[in-house]
């Protein structure tokens, strides 16, 4: 009787996680949307306008790392 009492406790959790897996068993149903829409980033003006951002802001953080000693 004492080995028993001793297997429930297992024996209901090995219930508990075969139950959780079954309620994971159901199909799913994914719609893809695969229509073509020009984004603003595929656009040649955006990448010539970031490029400038850069660069600009490039050169006034290595122009004012700079100490002016004059």
């Amino acid at each position: 009787m004492n080995k028993f009492i001793r297997t429930l406790p297992v024996l209901f959790f090995g219930f508990l996680v075969s139950l959780t897996a079954f309620a994971q068993d159901k199909k799913v149903d994914i719609t893809i949307g695969t229509e073509k829409k020009d984004s603003f980033f595929t656009q040649p003006w955006v990448w010539v306008v970031g490029a400038a951002v850069f660069i600009l802001l490039l050169v006034a953080i290595l122009r004012s790392g700079k100490s002016s000693t004059e």
